[in-house]
């Protein structure tokens, strides 16, 4: 008995002590009093004010000497509010809690936490299954606990956080005061890759030192590859330093190494090296390419200097930068110059030439400005530059192409007064002759349309005068066009070519007897050119000859027109006996039109924009050359003769109701005819032939998805034999001759894609279809007239499946327990065909007096297969009718690997190739594990 009163007494004197200090450890205890290991809630009961009336007789020794020291730390606190510092170091409670049971030792100074326990100081959190705390040492260790008595597998394993990183290992060791640590087999993830190594140490500032490590950016838990590391330096957020390592594939070691290396890590922009690529290339040799620098300049914006060389002489810079200012603007700059040598110098297939591009966009935000804008899309490049660049040696759409456009515009609102003044900038360059046509500046000048005649403060019904409306546009450019290399050295005053245009229309809209609709238009347009050039035939030198004179040149034209239109309805009740009661009425709209135009003969001579001059030629006559000064002119010169023209339109619309199948009191209509329309003209003021072609349009809406387009053309004018029996078009008509006229030719173009969902709604199997949303239950039949609008959304659902297929883990069955079988696939076709005369004068047939008709076919067709997880086959081909040969066909193959990704495309003739491609899906390693194989642009694979 007085042993164990010793023992009470010594440890109260020990806690007096610790507590004196204000340990953090028995602050934590204050807050989180232990309830597991000592079940001191039953001991507590409450009274009527509140207070806590402990009962201490059911207490033994230990807890009673616990409860008193809480007690104390109570009163302590409640006395002296100054936290003052631990001797040991510690400047922050430590807080901890256990779910099954804790054990404190007074006398070693040492907890154990059992069950769930967690322990957090600052900014450090652990979590384990088992915590041991040693409090004079200010130690923590923690570790898991074995599942089952075969003790191969661990549970609750400790999970270590410090403030943004992350740890987890089976054993580790933390001292709260140094913030050092020794951990065994940890893992950690640093942005897209996965860290673990059997022995690490960390310091005081968070780097963490590895020993027998392993590096990858598989998520598995068994990975597939792995980079072996011997040592590593992890400094967290930042990057990975590393000695000695090889690739592991699959748990087996590859004869992959290098002495050391390192992966960037960082979130922020930084400056870093570029690693080059390397590769073969047989008119240029070995190179390597795409390797450079990278500078952070800031958040605003960025440069990358990149650079290639070849064994052949060979080399280029590019350089590369975007640029972002938040609310204001963003855009992107790219500059390329290239020297290319090909063939061995000194003999004569050795060739050097220079090129190089420019590419330049740039976007004004919506919000800097909404009066003001500035846009640019430029892409320039030398006509050698595509040709010279290994990229674009691979890629069909690039070296196909034949025209580049570039444009800066910018544009200004003047709302109160309803004008806009802009200008542009553009640049058209056809890569197949190295032509270009610039124009800058080109700037234009709008006022919206307004009413001069309308009353500002209208009162009863308004006068027809006030619905005549007017507007203004103006227009004021500047342009060239001539060879690449001649652009640099044009003459702005004799090369260049520019002039001002104005344009006044003015317009109204007037109801004739409340069914006819009149439309009057009088347009004005009005030409300045700063020069004209006379011309002039040369008796001595047999040759035309021009002079240019300058000054102010004014040019003008005007026409008036003339448009009256109306509608009439007609219904049509079907005989009930014949047709039942099902249909109710049958739409007809009738949609005539008139139209007349008029304009003067602007050819006169007193208008002086044509001129003629005397021409004697070789045999000794002369002959009367006919030309205009402004015929080159920027803007052109108003056309010769005058032109009255009266035009004839007929559209009609037929449309029937019937009753509807879902309800037998609603009614739906149907479409019989959207449209059929005939159009043609007579001129006034011909003298032959004043009748135009007669145009029909058909088009049905007899399918949901589908619109059927038929452009037809009927001759007027019937064909007749010369004196050679050559044939030409008469002055006769053929409804002259009791004919109809002439069936020119027509065309209509189709596209259809099948996808199996549609073959099984096709058959009678589209219930299960229209369950899986709204978008399946809207496409019936699936035909489209666009066939680039025919996105396979079945494909792309299928494909978002099996990923997340591949993240659970567990393949999708069906109601009888079996792997659901699928192979998600579409191919669209796309079908056009021309019918036209074939005007060979040798196929023209004298007893019909017709021309055989040619027709014209295209068929194309694309699609995509996924054979299986991860297994994607694209294609696309065509057949050309008129060469009986296939047209371009392309053909690839991607694989999804989980960690990598494999991709195989086969381009067939005129520019046949190949190219292979294996690489690491991460970011961060996809240009270090990488391999691709291409096939050069002079060595293209021929198949027979």
């Amino acid at each position: 008995m007085r042993r164990k009163t010793f023992i009470v007494l010594l440890f109260l004197v020990v806690v007096y002590v610790m507590a004196s200090t204000n340990m953090p450890l028995f602050k934590s205890l204050r807050k989180k009093p232990i309830t597991d290991s000592l079940a001191m809630n039953d001991s507590l009961k409450h009274d009527s004010l509140g207070t806590n009336a402990v009962d201490t007789t059911k207490m033994d020794s230990l807890q009673l000497a616990i409860y008193r020291y809480n007690k104390q730390i109570d009163d302590s606190i409640r006395l002296d509010s100054l936290n003052r510092k631990r001797s040991t170091g510690i400047e922050a409670p430590v807080v901890f809690s256990a779910n099954d049971s804790m054990i404190y030792n007074a006398q070693s100074k040492t907890a154990h936490l059992y069950g769930s326990s967690n322990v957090k100081y600052t900014t450090m959190d652990l979590k384990s299954e088992k915590i041991y705390m040693s409090l004079d040492s200010n130690i923590v260790h923690a570790t898991g606990v074995y599942e089952d008595s075969t003790k191969k597998k661990l549970t609750g394993t400790p999970v270590f956080q410090m403030g943004s990183d992350s740890y987890e290992s089976d054993t580790m060791a933390f001292n709260f005061k140094t913030k050092k640590g020794l951990i065994q087999n940890v893992y950690t993830q640093q942005e897209e890759g996965f860290l673990r190594s059997e022995l690490s140490k960390r310091n005081d500032n968070g780097d963490v030192y590895l020993q027998h490590g392993r590096y990858t950016t598989c998520d598995a838990s068994c990975p597939d590859f792995y980079i072996s590391l011997s040592r590593a330096k992890v400094r967290p957020g930042k990057d990975v330093v590393f000695g000695p390592a090889y690739l592991v594939v699959a748990d087996v070691p590859l004869p992959l190494a290098i002495p050391y290396g390192f992966f960037p890590f960082t979130k922020s922009y930084s400056s870093g090296f570029i690693m080059p690529t390397y590769g073969d290339e047989n008119d240029r040799g070995f190179y390597l390419r795409d390797g450079g620098y990278y500078f952070a300049m800031s958040d605003k914006w960025d440069l990358k200097l990149l650079g290639e060389i070849y064994t052949k002489g060979s080399w280029g810079l590019s350089a590369a930068s975007n640029y972002r200012k938040r609310y204001r603007y963003n855009g992107s700059f790219y500059v390329s110059y290239q020297d290319t040598r090909t063939g061995d110098k000194g003999l004569p297939d050795y060739v050097k030439q220079q090129s190089f591009k420019i590419q330049w966009s740039h976007r004004q935000d919506a919000k800097a400005n909404p009066y003001s804008s500035l846009s640019a899309s430029v892409n320039f490049a030398s006509s050698s530059y595509e040709r010279n660049n290994l990229t674009s040696l691979y890629n069909p759409q690039t070296l196909t192409q034949s025209t580049r456009t570039s444009s800066i515009n910018w544009s200004t609102t003047f709302s109160s007064i309803g004008m806009t003044l802009s200008s542009t900038a553009n640049l058209s360059q056809n890569m197949r002759d190295s032509s270009i046509a610039m124009t800058l500046p080109d700037l234009n000048i709008s006022i919206s349309r307004f009413y001069p005649f309308k009353r500002k403060n209208g009162a009863g019904e308004q006068k027809w005068y006030e619905k005549i409306s007017m507007s203004y546009t103006g227009q004021l450019s500047n342009s060239i066009s001539t060879k690449e290399n001649k652009l640099l050295h044009s003459n702005l005053i004799k090369d260049w070519r520019n002039g001002m245009q104005h344009q006044i229309p003015v317009s109204g809209s007037f109801t004739l007897l409340n069914y006819i609709n009149v439309n009057p238009s009088f347009n004005f347009t009005d030409r300045m050119y700063t020069n004209k050039v006379k011309r002039h035939w040369n008796e001595v030198t047999q040759r035309e000859e021009a002079d240019t004179t300058y000054g102010f040149h004014n040019v003008y034209n005007w026409n008036l027109s003339l448009s009256a239109s109306s509608k009439v309805y007609m219904f049509y009740t079907p005989i009930r006996k014949l047709f039942g009661d099902k249909i109710q009425t049958i739409r007809h709209v009738i949609t005539p039109t008139v139209s007349f135009s008029y304009a003067p003969d602007f050819g006169m001579s007193r208008y002086g924009y044509y001129d003629s001059y005397q021409k004697t030629n070789a045999d000794g006559t002369v002959e009367l050359v006919e030309y205009s000064p402004f015929q080159n002119a920027l803007y052109g010169v108003p056309g010769k003769g005058k032109t009255g023209s009266i035009s004839f339109g007929f559209n009609n619309n037929i449309e029937m109701k019937v009753k509807s199948d879902d309800d037998s009191t609603g009614y739906k209509k149907l479409s019989i005819i959207d449209e059929l329309g005939f159009n043609m003209s007579y001129n006034m003021a011909a003298k032959v032939k004043p009748w135009s072609d007669l145009s029909v349009n058909l088009r049905l809406k007899w399918w949901k998805n589908y619109t059927f387009n038929l452009n037809a053309v009927f001759a007027s004018y019937a064909y007749e034999l010369d004196q050679d029996g050559r044939p030409y078009v008469g002055n006769h008509t053929y409804w002259g001759m009791g004919k109809w006229g002439r069936f020119q030719g027509m065309s209509q173009n189709i596209s259809y894609t099948l996808t199996p969902e549609k073959i099984r709604k096709l058959f009678g199997g589209g219930d299960d279809i229209e369950k899986k949303g709204s978008k399946r239950e809207k496409d019936d039949e699936g035909i489209d007239t666009d066939i680039e609008s025919n996105v396979d959304e079945d494909m792309v659902d299928a494909q978002h499946a099996a990923k997340q297929k591949r993240s659970s883990g567990k393949a999708e069955t069906d109601e009888d327990g079996y792997m659901k079988f699928s192979m998600p696939w579409s191919i669209t076709f796309g079908y056009g065909i021309t019918m036209r005369e074939n005007t060979d004068i040798k196929k023209f047939n004298t007893k019909t007096m017709r021309y055989p008709y040619k027709f014209t076919q295209t068929l194309n067709m694309s699609g995509n297969i996924r054979i299986s997880e991860g297994w994607n086959i694209s294609f696309s081909s065509g057949y050309d009718f008129e060469n009986h040969s296939m047209s371009m066909t392309t053909a690839s193959l991607q694989r999804d690997l989980h960690c990598f990704n494999m991709s195989c495309s086969v381009v067939l003739a005129p520019y046949t190739s190949y190219n292979f491609t294996f690489r690491c899906n991460a970011s961060t390693l996809t240009d270090a594990l990488k391999y691709d194989k291409k096939s050069g642009y002079s060595n293209a694979v021929q198949w027979y």
